[in-house]
């Protein structure tokens, strides 16, 4: 009988532990992926056979000549290839296993064993919401270096140890955010999604992939906004419910949509992430940032103001603020601030 050699499912299979493969992947280089299949044995014809695309133009990505761009493309490939939609910043496939619906349990001694973690993220926190990440960014990492990065090597750590490497990378991402490296921000969003994944804590992926949709938003990427939501709501709809987390995309869904003026879809999410806030299910959970009220409200400003609906975000932006507690020093400065803004864009500061 004779041997048929693997295809291209088999091989990505027996690497999706591999970190030459999850690099590729993070990278979104699909040239980089034909080669490595190649070089695993799989022929060009099996590999352009199995995208759907000629052999020429497979040539074209392998040389570099030009790249995959077009979110179907990915998708197509994804699929051909059985890579799971979060390896690529995409959504979960529909061949992709679904994860048992129900509210969040961390496990048994998870808060235990990594105690120090979960205070080291609390005190970077309460000091992030009083002045800004910007000075902590080099603490947060000296912490994941030190006291994280060891244990992700050590196979008695078990998988929880990679959702506090994801959360606490996460952070670093936003630190380096405040202190002007949006780059390097992108940089570590990357590697802490497919951290989050390896853990298993789906909930910890969609907050990441919103960060991902802010980041965007912040650096004027409105459809790659858009984009990281939405794979974010389908990461939170696949693993345990936490309203605010689902609260959090359908969010960012709505400040995507606003900043290309399409006013309807994004009131329309806006309402889903009311709504969401409004089903008062177990939504405790140890890695995720808080949203609330508050921070809906002062989202909401900014969509309103995106759409031009100044007196609609005015009531929002002054809401944001009503709502926004002394303790929240920077929360409430950055609320005060949008506040000040929909004024002077009213041309009314002078009656304040």
């Amino acid at each position: 009988m004779d041997h048929q050699p693997p295809g291209p499912r088999e091989i990505v299979a027996g690497l999706l532990g591999d970190e030459r493969l999850l690099a590729v992947l993070r990278a979104r280089d699909m040239g980089a992926l034909f080669k490595l299949l190649n070089t695993r044995g799989v022929s060009t014809r099996r590999i352009a056979t199995a995208a759907g695309i000629g052999q020429g133009r497979l040539y074209d990505y392998m040389n570099g000549r030009t790249k995959v761009e077009k979110l179907a493309m990915f998708e197509q490939i994804a699929d051909a290839f059985h890579i799971p939609g979060n390896l690529l910043g995409l959504a979960r496939r529909p061949w992709e296993p679904t994860a048992p619906a129900g509210p969040y349990r961390a496990p048994l001694g998870e808060a235990l064993a990594h105690s120090d973690d979960l205070s080291a993220m609390d005190a970077f926190r309460s000091a992030d919401r009083q002045a800004g990440g910007g000075r902590l960014y080099s603490a947060v990492v000296r912490h994941l270096t030190d006291q994280v990065a060891p244990r992700l090597v050590d196979g008695g750590s078990g998988p929880a140890v990679f959702g506090a490497a994801a959360a606490l990378t996460e952070m670093a991402g936003w630190m380096a955010h405040d202190s002007g490296h949006d780059a390097v921000a992108a940089a570590h969003f990357s590697k802490a999604l497919p951290l989050a994944r390896t853990s298993g804590d789906l909930p910890l992926a969609a907050h990441i992939a919103a960060s991902s949709s802010h980041l965007a938003l912040q650096t004027g990427d409105p459809r790659e906004a858009a984009h990281w939501a939405l794979v974010g709501i389908e990461l939170a709809r696949s693993g345990p419910h936490l309203p605010s987390l689902m609260a959090r995309l359908h969010t960012m869904h709505a400040r995507a949509l606003a900043t290309t003026g399409q006013y309807a879809p994004a009131a329309a999410a806006l309402d889903q992430a009311e709504v969401s806030l409004e089903l008062g299910a177990d939504d405790e959970h140890p890695w995720l940032s808080p949203f609330d009220r508050a921070t809906l409200a002062s989202e909401s400003a900014l969509v309103f103001g995106d759409l031009g609906k100044l007196d609609s975000a005015l009531i929002y932006a002054q809401q944001a603020v009503d709502l926004r507690g002394e303790g929240r020093a920077r929360s409430l400065a950055l609320s005060r601030i949008t506040l000040a803004s929909i004024h002077v864009e009213r041309g009314d500061l002078g009656d304040r």
